[in-house]
């Protein structure tokens, strides 16, 4: 059978495998860890900026010994101009992209020979400007500077050196039809160790192997939406002859229920790296070109860290007022938890103060709030109309597991009447597209609360969609900054 970590039991009963399969990650990330880890170009250009920014400060204000107000703009030129160069050059040459084709020696020769160049010309514009104390603080700064992102970019090639021996940076892809196509590209990936194929999926099982070239069949294409799989993996292939066309169409609309992006195999795409390269995708989040969904995810997390944990101190008293007013009101945990639906359908473990009673506290969500609900207490009623119960889920976002804004987390199995909500809506499964938050577009727009009909659960989906094409940092922003007008202002909704 295919090894997994013991919380990765399929849901469907597998037939006996004869081995574990030729592809197997040795640390298990589901996709919201391993998008995390994408992203580390970005931290670690970060890290550089602030290290460089800071010696060359160090710099400018031992050019003056008597203090930072006599130091003047030719004064600080030339080290301005050859930090400014020094970090313009890092990205210029790609020196974050830390690809697998790039030999180190030739990173670091780049790093290296981009502090020699900045400190040149650094030095160049301090002989033009004749400023005799600059030029005895740039050799020593330039040295300084040139060694310490030397040392740092020597540390960054470790810990991705440790990632690919690990499988961290090689994507996880299952493959939808147990065909001919499958076999080519599993024998093309066994051949260049860049990506992880975990599993196949056949909806037509009486007659599938039970592997294809080692790779396990894990059950049918519909047994993919439920399974515990799903959250591990960062794209599905579809591997069927696409002149079976209605086949293709069919599993196509089954498949695009999931939050996993799917790709088509085209049979004159085999044989070809380009195929495997598209699949595979950078080893890290570019920092080049245009806005992409990378840069866009980064800078939503240092938005989440940063106003999080602001948010943290300030709500810091109001939340210890809120535990004591939880613990003196009824017996109990002061805290509720809950599993919920995070990104790609990985299961969290949401925050909230309580606010119903113990015994009465609905996991699952099989019963909605309504009004006048005699679950709630007296405590609970007033937490839960201001949404103060809500506060504890800073540490979910500061976790990474939520952010500041996205769609509400819903409970796992949460009903609208006697039907499972994620069962209304076909496009229900795509607000797990991005991770859930704190508020969002359609807490502000009125859809919050239960959703006790069909038409307010896709209601809430559709408007969880348009923020989620729609996601940017200043609309993220916009929507922080009129959550509480709005929710304060909102006295009939019932929560």
């Amino acid at each position: 059978m295919l090894d997994r970590p013991a919380n990765l039991a399929a849901d469907t009963p597998l037939k006996s495998r004869p081995s574990r399969g030729p592809f197997r990650p040795e640390i298990w990330l589901n996709a919201r860890e391993r998008s995390s880890v994408r992203l580390s170009a970005h931290y670690f250009r970060l890290i550089d900026v602030l290290m460089v920014c800071g010696l060359a400060f160090s710099a400018i204000v031992a050019i003056q010994p008597t203090g930072l107000g006599s130091i003047t703009v030719g004064d600080a030129a030339p080290v301005v101009v050859g930090a400014v160069l020094m970090l313009v050059l890092m990205r210029a040459l790609q020196l974050y992209r830390f690809g697998r084709d790039t030999p180190w020696p030739l990173h670091m020769a780049g790093v290296v020979g981009v502090g020699v160049v900045s400190a040149g010309i650094a030095l160049v514009l301090g002989w033009l400007l004749y400023r005799p104390a600059a030029l005895d603080v740039i050799a020593p700064w330039a040295l300084t500077t040139t060694a310490a992102l030397a040392l740092l970019h020597g540390l960054w090639l470790v810990v991705i050196a440790r990632w690919r021996r690990l499988g961290v940076l090689s994507p996880n892809i299952v493959i939808v039809g147990a065909t001919r196509n499958a076999r080519i590209l599993i024998e093309q990936a066994l051949e260049r160790r860049d990506m992880n194929v975990l599993g196949v999926f056949d909806d037509r099982l009486a007659r599938s192997p039970d592997s294809v070239a080692g790779v396990p069949v894990l059950g049918t294409a519909k047994a993919l939406l439920t399974h515990r799989l799903t959250p591990y993996v960062d794209r599905i292939v579809l591997a069927i002859d696409p002149e079976a066309g209605q086949r293709v169409r069919d599993l196509t609309q089954t498949l695009n229920a999931l939050p996993n992006p799917l790709t088509v195999l085209v049979d004159s795409e085999l044989g070809r790296d380009g195929l495997l390269n598209r699949l595979a995708n950078a080893p890290l989040a570019p920092l080049d070109g245009p806005a992409n969904p990378d840069r866009r995810a980064f800078n939503k997390r240092m938005q989440d860290l940063v106003i999080g944990a602001a948010a943290l101190v300030v709500a810091a008293p109001i939340m210890a007022l809120v535990a004591l007013a939880v613990r003196l009101d009824s017996p109990g945990p002061v805290f509720f938890r809950q599993r919920r639906h995070g990104f790609n359908h990985e299961t969290i473990v949401v925050w909230k103060f309580r606010s119903m009673r113990h015994g009465a506290a609905d996991a699952t969500a099989s019963r909605q709030v309504c009004a006048d609900d005699d679950r709630v207490t007296r405590v609970g009623r007033f937490i839960r109309a201001t949404s103060l119960d809500e506060l504890p889920q800073i540490f979910n976002v500061l976790s990474g597991e939520m952010s500041l804004v996205g769609p509400r987390p819903h409970a796992i199995g949460m009903k609208t009447g006697e039907t499972e909500s994620a069962l209304l809506v076909a496009e229900y499964a795509h607000r797990h597209r991005i991770k859930p938050g704190m508020t969002g577009w359609a807490a502000i727009k009125g859809s919050r609360g239960p959703v006790d009909t069909e038409a307010q659960v896709r209601e809430r989906v559709q408007l969880d969609i348009e923020y989620i094409e729609r996601q940017s940092f200043w609309l993220d922003l916009w929507v922080i900054a009129v959550t509480i007008p709005v929710l304060l202002g909102d006295r009939a909704a019932v929560r």
